[in-house]
């Protein structure tokens, strides 16, 4: 018997397995606390590839790592809840990091806290499209990094933060990570959704390994609310900023 084909998500799921366990092969032991969602919340998370990772993209959004009440609770690049249960139909069971910070307990599908940076994101690709199946013919979104880094006092902490030998080994683990993305998707535009994000995908574009296609690089402000300029009508300034790109009309 002929042995199956794999399809486009079964290559991209495969990559995501690889990104998971190449940082768990990393000494953390500098940082506190670290939750890695691609293990505990990998059903979600592979649920979402399957549904929704198409060779039809053209545009990749890319955000950095995930947040405590969003991709940490449920396995999403920018996951608040209701876009993750609601407009992306996402409904797998959410298991428990093997160690949790008190202060950041992982409740999954049931948390009640609001990532306001999913919200604003999915929000605004909810106004823009029908339906999710409209949006993802030809976008995607992912992280850079899954990890969630905190301090003692659950404090988040952001990968550019991390103490710069770690910082670096991390940077190899993923910017390898985001080459193969990009040469599976073969995408037209790779936006940042913020300057982090930005100059991984501007770092990962000059790898020497990099399949030689032409890819368009662009930014967009970051939708967190510790960010005065996303408190302003984040929405409109996102949207003005993809159309002066020419990424949508």
């Amino acid at each position: 018997m002929a042995k199956r084909k794999p399809s486009f998500a079964d290559s991209v799921v495969a990559v995501a397995q690889d990104l998971c366990r190449g940082v768990e092969q990393l000494d953390f032991s500098a940082v506190p606390w670290v939750y890695n969602p691609l293990r505990y919340a990998w059903k979600a998370h592979e649920q979402y590839l399957r549904r929704y990772a198409r060779p039809s993209c053209r545009v990749v959004f890319l955000g950095m790592n995930p947040g405590p009440w969003g991709m940490a609770q449920t396995g999403i690049p920018f996951g608040e809840i209701a876009a993750v249960t609601g407009w992306l139909g996402i409904d797998a069971p959410i298991e428990k990091p093997a160690r949790e910070h008190p202060k950041r307990p992982i409740e999954g599908l049931a948390c009640r806290r609001s990532e306001v940076s999913g919200r604003r994101l999915w929000g605004l690709f909810g106004e823009k499209f029908t339906s999710a199946e409209a949006f993802f013919d030809e976008f995607f979104v992912y992280n850079y990094c899954p990890l969630v880094f905190m301090e003692e006092t659950a404090r988040n902490v952001t990968p550019d933060k991390l103490p710069i030998a770690l910082r670096r080994e991390l940077e190899t683990i993923c910017d390898q990570h985001l080459n193969r993305i990009i040469n599976l998707f073969d995408p037209q535009w790779m936006i940042g959704v913020g300057g982090f994000a930005e100059k991984c995908i501007l770092r990962t574009l000059q790898r020497p390994d990099r399949e030689k296609h032409e890819v368009r690089v662009g930014r967009i402000l970051h939708p967190s609310p510790a960010s005065p300029a996303a408190n302003r009508d984040w929405s409109s300034v996102a949207s003005k900023q993809l159309r002066e790109l020419q990424v949508w009309a």
